[in-house]
């Protein structure tokens, strides 16, 4: 069977409207994929920068996949919340991005956006906090229906990958 390793950090993220900022994220594959080891999904520690708006994570991920065929192959799917000074928390960001599929060491951007909702939510939002959420997190890699929804860009997530391949040459997959 070929392998993929996944080797990195999430960076962490700029571009938000306020700091102290952690990160919930998860791997998704397909079903020829078999998790051997790491954790596939995951949370940051909340960072609250003193100088600028990068809040920084270095929050590791080691993942070791195996597989029989390249359908599904992975994808990150991540979550920004803001922490409050009373620790409520607040969703900021949804976003994913494609796992690299050549081995090396990949710097990532990834783009994030958040339900815009009714102006009657966007209003409550600004006095009360929270805001709309989707009720269903598979809408952030699957493209079903996504493209109804109304949203507003917020920040990036920076992360850092280096992908390993192993035995993909015996399934006729050049590396």
């Amino acid at each position: 069977m070929a392998e993929l390793h996944i080797i990195g950090q999430i960076i962490g993220a700029s571009g938000f409207p306020q700091s102290s900022l952690f990160c919930k994220w998860g791997v998704h594959t397909g079903g020829a994929w078999r998790l051997l080891s790491g954790l596939k999904e995951g949370q940051t520690q909340v960072d609250m920068p003193q100088i600028g708006d990068m809040a920084f994570w270095s929050h590791p991920i080691d993942l070791h996949y195996t597989t029989k065929g390249l359908q599904g192959w992975p994808k990150l799917h991540l979550q920004v919340w803001h922490q409050d000074s009373f620790g409520r928390c607040q969703l900021y960001g949804y976003g994913y991005c494609h796992i690299p599929s050549s081995p090396g060491q990949h710097r990532l951007q990834c783009a994030t956006w958040r339900p815009l909702g009714t102006w009657q939510e966007q209003l409550a939002q600004i006095f009360v906090g929270g805001g709309p959420q989707l009720r269903s997190p598979d809408l952030i890699y699957s493209g079903a229906d996504r493209y109804r929804l109304h949203t507003v860009a917020m920040g990036t997530v920076e992360l850092e990958l280096c992908v390993i391949l192993r035995h993909f040459d015996r399934y006729g997959v050049e590396s």
